[in-house]
């Protein structure tokens, strides 16, 4: 059975920077996905990004319009954990981060495309 455990997450200024981490344990990837997406009080949980890869392959990576420029998604093959950098963090940024894996084949966006979800990480960004 897979486990995904986040963190990372914590209180921080706007314009400050976090790193999520997401450590899966209980299977190895040779071709998959792992994404990240976020919910907001009241809110749908949206897409943030994502990294698709292939074996022997550093992979694709895919941005939110929300995060392109700040955010940036990375992979340690040896710790089977990826990495979320947050960047210049906004107000808007606030939410509860979950990594999830997929099957290398679906749509990096959709949530459906994901069949295992971590617990969460709270992000809180103030002033």
């Amino acid at each position: 059975q897979l486990q995904l455990v986040e963190s990372g997450g914590g209180l921080v200024q706007v314009g400050g920077s976090l790193r999520l981490s997401c450590a899966a344990s209980g299977r190895t990837f040779s071709a998959d996905k792992m994404g990240w997406f976020r919910q907001a009080p009241g809110k749908e949980r949206e897409p943030v990004a994502a990294l698709r890869w292939t074996a022997g392959t550093a992979g694709w990576t895919y941005y939110a319009d929300s995060a392109k420029g700040r955010f940036t998604i990375s992979r340690d093959n040896a710790k089977n954990t990826v990495y979320l950098q947050m960047n210049s963090l906004k107000f808007e940024d606030t939410a509860v981060y979950y990594c999830a894996v997929g099957p290398y084949g679906s749509t990096w966006s959709e949530r459906k495309s994901y069949d295992y979800w971590g617990q969460g990480t709270q992000v809180t960004v103030s002033s």
